[in-house]
This record gives C-alpha cells, structure tokens and sequence, in this order.
C-alpha cells in the first residue's frame, strides 16, 4: 500500500495546505488574506495607542496659537502648559452671552459640537454668513487679565473659504471693540494664494482696526478697494488673487463677531460684564 507521502501529501483524501504548491490561487489567497489581516490589527493597535498622543498634541497646539495671538510668548524655560496658565478659558453661551459655569473650554472640540444635535443647531441660509451649516451652542472664550481687568479676549473662529473650513483665533481688547492679533491654525486653501492667510505680513494690517460701532454692528471687513480715510480704520485688504478666500474670512467676522455669533457676549464685555 503506497504511504500518504507517495500518493502527494494526502492524508484521507485530502490535500494539506502546506503541500500546495506556492502558486496555487488557494494558497495565494490564504497568505494575502493572513497577511491583510495582520497589517490591519497592527494599523488599528498603532491608531488606536497614539490617539491620546496627537489630541494632546493638538491640544498644546491650539493653546500656543491662542498664546502667541493674545501676544504671551512661551519663555525659553516655560512649557505651552505652563504660559498657558496666564489664560482664562471659559465656555459662553452665544445666544445669551452668558458664561457657563460647567464645561471643557480648552479640550473644546469646535468641529465635533457643530455635528452633534444636542450641541448645536442648524443654521437657516440667511443666519449661515460663514457657511458651516450649524453652529454649537456654546463656544470656548480665553480671557487674558491685568490689573484694571481684562486685557485681552481670544475668540475662536471658523468658516469656509475656497476649498475648506479655516479654523482660526480673533484676539481683541478688554472691551471687544479692536483687533489685537488673528491667526489660523487650520485651513486647506490654496498655497501661495488663500493660504496667505498665515502670511504675517498680511495678518499684520489686523492690530488697531475697529470691530464694532456704537450699535454694536460689525464694521471689521476684508475687501478689495481703496478705503476712505474714515473706512481705513476698520479695513483689511482682501489678499490678491484669493477673492473667495478673502470674502470668506470677511464672512467669518461678520458672522462671529455678530449676533449669532458673539455678538450677545461682546455686548456684555462693553457693559463691563466680563
């Protein structure tokens, strides 16, 4: 009787994976799908390990470009963390103005509140100037203090432009009523066109300029033209060959530092309710 050996590896019949020869279709299949497998366990495991990683580096991030546009540098010898603690995070309730007593301003995910229906609410096409659909209910604010009270307000801001979404900060007085700095951490437009919105030189026309009349409407615009000598004091020039990124950060002030935006909280920091 021939052994199992002698009739090509078959023990009862069957064929045993490892004596198919390395190019069958079978065998191919099996070790592609083993070797997918494996790939997408290690993939997962690594995002999976160093989430908690990039959200606190993100996090540190985001507290240095607040820093660095309210105009507090981190010392050669201080941590982001550190310097950080000359800021006053709050969370504000737009549609009052009021600040909430609960809440993780710095940790504040601004995209994830916008999707969430129990955190934001959808925005009507008049309302929606900076056009991102819906907005949270409730926005972080940082407050930098002095002696005579606050000195500074950070606001984050955030509305499309050409290709994407800008994230950025609006830095302002103690009263709300001009610009002290603006920067964009975040943003897909176009490099050497929209993207010139991180252009220091540009963002450098910002301190000084007006935000507000007496009403409270928002006089800060981003355009093309020549200003008056009246207008000029709340005028920024639209960047050259970048129309609808430029006319989406105008959007973007005209809808944050407005009424459904915050609007009701600047309201407040002029009546000395900060």
């Amino acid at each position: 009787m021939n052994s199992p050996e002698q009739t090509g590896g078959t023990r009862g019949g069957r064929i045993r994976f490892r004596d198919l020869p390395n190019d069958s279709t079978a065998k191919i299949l099996v070790v592609a799908t083993l070797v997918c497998i494996v790939c997408a366990v290690l993939v997962s495991s690594a995002a999976v390990l160093l989430r908690p990683i990039q959200e606190r580096n993100a996090l540190l991030a985001r507290q240095r470009y607040v820093l660095e546009v309210a105009g507090l540098p981190v010392g050669p010898d201080q941590s982001v963390e550190q310097a950080f603690q000359q800021v006053e995070p709050h969370l504000v309730e737009l549609d009052s103005g009021e600040y909430l007593e609960s809440g993780d301003a710095i940790g504040f995910d601004i995209a994830r509140a916008s999707r969430e229906p129990d955190t934001s609410r959808a925005l009507g096409p008049d309302e929606d100037l900076a056009k991102i659909h819906r907005r949270p209910d409730a926005m972080p604010v940082f407050l930098v203090r002095g002696d005579e009270g606050i000195e500074t307000v950070v606001l984050p801001i955030h509305g499309y432009g050409l290709w994407s979404t800008m994230y950025g900060y609006v830095a302002l007085d103690g009263r709300g009523e001009r610009v002290k700095g603006i920067t964009f951490y975040s943003h897909g437009e176009t490099p050497g066109l929209g993207a010139e919105i991180e252009n220091p030189g540009w963002q450098s026309q910002w301190p000084g300029k007006r935000t507000l009349d007496q009403d409270g409407s928002v006089l800060l615009n981003v355009s093309k033209g020549s200003p008056s000598p009246e207008q000029a004091d709340y005028h920024i020039d639209a960047i050259s060959g970048a129309t609808l990124t430029s006319d989406g950060v105008d959007n973007m002030i005209q809808f944050w530092l407005g009424e459904q935006g915050f609007g009701p909280y600047l309201a407040r920091l002029r009546s000395g309710g900060g």
